[in-house]
């Protein structure tokens, strides 16, 4: 471990202070361009980053935090191993979570009937009525609240001390990012892996959108059991539970185990539908649950994913009764005929589901065909991550990406491909794999929202003006990005828009995951730049959160799979999430997170991400100011140890530094070399985590138990010679590795120490290496620290000022510790202002006998 050039003895300051390190480094790294990525550097010397595009909606918390100081430590560590890092920030700016900042923000909403207004200007204070504004307006507001929240997460980051390359940020709405994406939607394409089709959705009735199956959340919601009577063969009863009543009109068949011994005479045979009076068949299906209910189930056109499984399954009927909009179908649906029936139906025609459930519970209990009350249960309701009411099942027409839910050979591969994939922490996989088999469908990735990146096709109309959906017209690469609904498709004027023999371009927008399954491939220039993505794809490492590993790491697998035909990256880190007090997950929905803004002023972005990175990867961590005062003393602490050295002198010269001859500095230095592979190992396996810790430990034990130990040797208490150089050098040597083992976790403090004596940025010096001196036995060191510890708790307990002089010291062990301590004993005794030192070998445990005055201690 060599020393850096020197800059001078004097380089520390006279007044020591963590204040106001991040703006000045800051600034001094954004002006130096340190962080900058040298794209002329081959692929094996690169080592690239799929960075998270946090979500702009508002503002950032502690688990974002939390969660990028893990990849930045791990950018940092790779950077001084000599790796050019491709580390670029993406911000993730369409879908949802913008478009309702936007409705809040400025109270309008959007109405895609009406006409762009250039000279709209929203309210300086947003109205009790959100204002309608056409689609375009709405967008461009959306543009312009985004823009503003980037600029202040940017603030935020470069204040953590994020090592990004900030020339190289992307928004996954602007121009490559959607053009990027309607690139590979086209492929897939023309690949056969998109496709259109009309069939049942789950639909989100708040936001009028569709929703995939790795967006769903199941929630406990109380409910009740409705025990109807339906007319079987000759009159006989046949009795069902249900917890959706309402769905009785939309009933298209009853279900049962096929080796139900009460129900098989049913099956093959016809039964009449409560209130409606509609022929349903008794059909069998091993997916029944005979102990669930009466064993017997309603099928409805839509209840839930099971009634689509056995719809589609069983060839049944269809017979929608539930709109959009989440209320009933102003129609009743086929077979829905008599008189009475139509009444009956008319009486839930524009109600909510709950309404309708109340109403038709009434009707049911008038006609008799409700057996004795409902009965109240709690169950798991299915929602949209981001919605607030409870998902319905409507059939709409949607685009969807193959990803092996209905392809079993698909599956496998994808299957294959996690097991490729190495995985830090390596249980991760196991959810991987837990989704990946648990594919009931296709990726549904068409929106019908406003703010997102267009599907890029238009359909001709026939001469009724209808769309063809199943010859869609598509764009050439080279006028990506487009937008259907505003610019006509190769062949056409705009003048033929709705018109018969026209077209017409399709309304949706692409899920907010099928842009963001492409980040390795926006950021790495994949269309525009095939030099750079060369040079950085597959991507080294992917970092990301476990409850996201079903969507955004499962479908950047999918792409790059289908694009590519290769894994996206090498690696995946996971982290774990950030709980509160009541170990619940923290997040902006919950209003339990905690804003970072403030904690990094407070503490220090050092303090704060020494806290982060003391959680364990893929671990849950709880949030702890306490362990920010921990990484903010610990940064005091390297301020404090790093002038008392430099303070010492070069110790004969950076060029020809003194030689180590002292038994106690070698042992240090052993201790450090193996601190540094250790070190090295943990960063390696990305566990940043234990990197920390080991060297932490050696670092306060360098602080408490060496640095006090040689104090004096350094000095030059009895001259200076050759033991004085020794210590001196040996100092210089731990305290050059320490600055550079802390600096992926403590990058401005570290920085800081290093500028006292160093040229150029830590950030870009090299790791340090494991050398171990000749002859070094790092026993000696801990030996030493035991009697030295022994020596100060004597002291205490006499309470004697450590500085206090003590009469004499009986170390007693076998002798390998007594030879050790022999080696030491000299700074022993000079650290511990001891009179006689007596040795005596048989114990088989060092012991060490203190005499304070005239009486051992």
């Amino acid at each position: 471990m060599t020393f850096p050039h020197r800059t001078g003895a004097d380089g520390a300051p006279d007044k020591l202070s963590l204040d106001g390190l991040e703006e000045k480094w800051s600034r001094r790294w954004d002006e130096s361009g340190v962080y900058a990525f040298d794209r002329t550097r081959t692929r094996a010397e690169v080592f690239s980053v799929d960075t998270p595009p946090p979500t702009v909606s508002g503002s950032l918390h502690v688990g974002h935090v939390f969660s990028y100081t893990h990849t930045d430590t791990v950018a940092r560590y790779q950077r001084m191993r000599g790796k050019e890092v491709f580390y670029p920030m993406g911000w993730d700016d369409n879908g949802l979570p913008t478009e309702r900042r936007v409705q809040i923000h400025f109270g309008v909403r959007c109405d895609p009937a009406l006409p762009y207004d250039p000279s709209f200007r929203p309210p300086e204070s947003p109205p009790k009525n959100q204002l309608p504004v056409s689609r375009r307006n709405f967008i461009e507001l959306c543009e312009r609240l985004t823009i503003e929240d980037e600029k202040a997460f940017e603030e935020l980051w470069r204040l953590l001390g994020l090592s990004v390359d900030w020339s190289r940020t992307y928004r996954t709405i602007g121009t490559e990012a959607r053009a990027t994406a309607q690139l590979a939607f086209l492929n897939n394409l023309a690949r056969g892996e998109a496709y259109i089709a009309e069939a049942p959705t789950l639909w989100d009735i708040t936001y009028r959108t569709a929703v995939a199956q790795a967006e769903l959340e199941d929630r406990e919601r109380p409910g009740a059991y409705h025990r109807l009577t339906f007319h079987g063969p000759d009159g006989r009863p046949v009795v069902i539970d249900t917890t959706r009543p309402e769905l009785l009109p939309a009933c298209v068949a009853l279900v049962v185990h096929p080796d139900d011994e009460r129900h098989k005479d049913l099956i093959g045979t016809t039964v009449r539908t409560p209130l409606f009076g509609v022929a349903v068949p008794v059909v069998a299906h091993r997916a029944a649950v005979p102990d669930k209910g009466t064993g017997i189930a309603m099928i409805c056109t839509f209840g839930d994913t099971a009634d689509v499984t056995w719809w589609r399954e069983l060839r049944l009927a269809t017979r929608p009764v539930i709109g959009w909009d989440g209320r009933f179908l102003a129609q009743p649906p086929s077979g829905v005929e008599s008189a009475d029936a139509v009444a009956a139906y008319a009486k839930l025609a524009g109600a909510t589901a709950h309404t309708a459930r109340e109403r038709i519970v009434e009707l049911l209990r008038a006609s008799g065909e409700l057996e004795g009350e409902p009965r109240p249960v709690t169950h798991a309701v299915k929602f949209y991550e981001k919605g607030d009411r409870p998902l319905e099942i409507v059939t709409t027409r949607q685009w969807y990406l193959r990803n092996g839910g209905r392809d079993a050979h698909l599956r496998d591969e994808l299957m294959a491909r996690g097991g490729e994939l190495i995985w830090h922490p390596p249980h991760m996989r196991v959810r991987y794999e837990n989704w990946v088999g648990g594919l009931n469908g296709d990726w549904l990735v068409s929106r019908q929202r406003f703010f997102g990146v267009p599907i890029p096709v238009w359909y001709p109309l026939d001469n009724n003006a209808e769309p063809d959906h199943a010859h869609p017209i598509v764009p050439d690469a080279s006028a990506l990005p487009v937008d259907p609904s505003a610019e006509a498709p190769p062949g056409y004027e705009d003048a033929q828009r709705g018109e018969r023999h026209g077209f017409t371009g399709d309304p949706d927008v692409m899920d907010t995951w099928a842009t963001s399954s492409l980040t390795p491939q926006i950021a790495g220039g994949w269309r525009s730049d095939p030099d750079l993505f060369a040079r950085v794809f597959p991507m080294d490492v992917r970092p990301q959160a476990h409850e996201i590993i079903r969507t955004w790491l499962f479908s950047t697998v999918v792409r790059a799979h289908a694009e590519q035909g290769e894994l996206p990256w090498r690696h995946a880190a996971i982290s774990g999430w950030i709980l509160d007090p009541h170990r619940k997950k923290m997040s902006k929905t919950k209003s339990n997170a905690v804003t970072p803004g403030d904690l990094l002023v407070r503490h220090g972005s050092d303090a704060v991400r020494y806290w982060a990175a003391s959680g364990r990867p893929g671990t849950d961590t709880a949030f702890d100011v306490g362990q920010m005062k921990v990484g903010r003393r610990l940064a005091t602490k390297l301020l404090n140890v790093g002038t008392f050295v430099l303070s010492l002198g070069d110790a004969a010269g950076p060029a020809h530094p003194a030689p180590v001859t002292e038994p106690l500095d070698r042992a240090v230095l052993a201790e450090l070399a193996a601190t540094v592979e250790e070190a090295t190992a943990a960063f390696d396996d990305f566990d940043y985590a234990r990197a920390l810790e080991r060297t932490e430990r050696f670092f306060w034990r360098f602080c408490d138990d060496y640095v006090e130990l040689v104090k004096a040797r350094a000095y030059g208490d009895q001259g200076e010679d050759a033991g004085t150089q020794s210590a001196r050098a040996t100092l210089r040597t731990v305290l050059d590795a320490l600055v550079r083992l802390f600096a992926p976790v403590l990058p401005f403090v570290t920085e800081e120490v290093w500028s006292w004596y160093a040229q150029g940025s830590v950030h870009r010096a090299a790791w340090p290496t494991p050398e171990v001196p000749e002859g070094a036995d790092a026993a000696v060191l801990t030996t030493a620290s035991e009697v030295i510890a022994a020596i100060r708790r004597a002291k205490s307990e006499a309470r004697l000022s450590m500085r206090a002089e003590v009469a004499g010291v009986v170390v007693l062990g076998p002798r390998a510790s007594l030879h050790r301590f022999a080696l030491a004993q000299a700074d022993v005794r000079a650290a511990g202002r001891v009179g006689a030192v007596e040795t005596r070998e048989g114990e088989t445990q060092l012991r060490v006998e203190v005499r304070v005055g005239d009486q051992p201690g």
